[in-house]
């Protein structure tokens, strides 16, 4: 990211709209989420990854994002990802995303598995034309361990979020399930399995390593 660049990323107000890991550029669509997940740094007095605060004061839009997106040959993946659920903010997310596509970009999103769920229809066919990989989050391997680690808002949301790692293959070529290693009364080997028997990847994470 040049030193243009960074002024336009980082504003007065600390809108971080888009950071780098590694080889990886990230777009920070929105700080709502449909989860209060008690592992997650913004809950416990951090919006930090890395050296970026995610922190964001505004409703963001297509057009705050596209003028950051950079040379798509100089980054392996464009990952929609930040403290917040990107599928809450789907038009700017989908928007984006073609942008992207046009211009030969490789898009991850990840997510918790609940635009389903909130936006009350099936949002994979939006997507699928644009995402070439998606991350979710399980997070445990039944409703109660979900429910006391996640705390979602919407009812329902272990069931949902199952469905749609049943589902997000059909529409999506490259799904990987996520879950933490080391969250009580989660048996990661079982979150394993699920992701397996979809016909997902899985990916385990480890407790309190972030970015």
């Amino acid at each position: 990211m040049n030193s243009t660049e960074t002024s336009n990323t980082q504003t007065a107000v600390n809108n971080t709209l888009v950071y780098d890991i590694r080889h990886n550029r990230y777009i920070n669509l929105t700080s709502r989420c449909t989860l209060r997940c008690q592992f997650c740094p913004k809950h416990n007095g951090s919006k930090q990854v890395g050296q970026y605060d995610l922190t964001l004061s505004k409703t963001i839009k297509a057009a705050d994002i596209i003028p950051l997106l950079g040379d798509v040959s100089q980054f392996n993946e464009y990952v929609f990802c930040g403290y917040g659920e990107p599928t809450l903010n789907l038009d700017t997310l989908i928007e984006v995303a073609k942008t992207l596509k046009s211009r030969g970009a490789s898009i991850r999103l990840n997510t918790d598995g609940l635009g389903n769920l909130f936006h009350r229809r099936n949002i994979l066919p939006e997507l699928a034309p644009y995402i070439d990989a998606m991350s979710i989050s399980l997070n445990a391997d039944n409703a109660a361990a979900y429910e006391l680690h996640c705390r979602p808002k919407l009812a329902n949301a272990y069931t949902a979020v199952r469905e749609f790692i049943t589902l997000a293959p059909q529409f999506i070529s490259q799904v990987s399930v996520s879950a933490i290693n080391g969250l009580e009364g989660v048996d990661i080997a079982k979150c394993q399995q699920i992701a397996l028997d979809a016909g997902c990847q899985f990916t385990q994470r480890e407790l309190d390593v972030v970015g």
